[in-house]
C-alpha cells in the first residue's frame, strides 16, 4: 500500500471514530475512560527499568543487599590490568630480543678472523664498501 494512502486513511478512520465517540453517552465514554486509565497502569507496573550489572554464567547472583559496586570497578579495572601487563610483557620482550642481538653481532665480531682494530678503522671501512660496490657490478 502506498504509504500517503495509508495516511489517509488513518486520518479517515480517526475523524470518524473522534465522530462516533461524541455520540456516544457519557456513562461509556466514563468506562471507556476508566478502562484506558487501567490499561495504562497495567502497562506502567510491568515495565521494568533495565539494570546494568556485570553477569557471567556461573556466578551466583549476590543477596539483595549485597551492593554491585565492587564488581563494576572489578569490572573496569580487570582490562586495565590485562593491558598494563600486556604492555610490561612487550617491552621485556623487545628488551631481550635487543640484548640478543647485539650478544650475537658481539660473538660474530669476536670469531671472525679479522682484528677487532680491523671494523675500527675507518679506512678499512671505506675498503669494505668499495669491495662490496665492486661484486655488486
Amino acid at each position: 500500500m502506498n504509504p500517503d494512502k495509508e495516511l489517509r486513511t488513518a486520518y479517515r478512520l480517526r475523524h470518524l471514530l473522534d465522530q462516533g465517540a461524541a455520540d456516544l453517552p457519557s456513562a461509556t465514554l466514563d468506562q471507556l475512560a476508566a478502562a484506558r486509565r487501567h490499561a495504562l497502569i497495567q502497562k506502567k507496573s510491568s515495565i521494568k527499568a533495565p539494570q546494568h550489572v556485570l553477569q557471567t554464567s556461573g556466578i551466583k547472583r549476590l543477596p539483595a543487599g549485597v551492593s554491585h559496586i565492587w564488581l563494576n570497578r572489578l569490572g573496569l579495572l580487570l582490562p586495565l590490568a590485562a593491558l598494563v601487563l600486556g604492555l610490561i610483557g612487550i617491552s621485556q620482550h623487545a628488551q631481550r630480543q635487543r640484548i640478543l642481538d647485539t650478544a650475537e653481532l658481539d660473538a660474530e665480531m669476536l670469531t671472525d678472523e679479522l682484528p677487532i682494530d680491523a671494523w675500527l678503522d675507518r679506512g678499512f671501512d671505506a675498503f669494505m664498501n668499495d669491495e662490496r660496490r665492486r661484486n655488486e657490478q
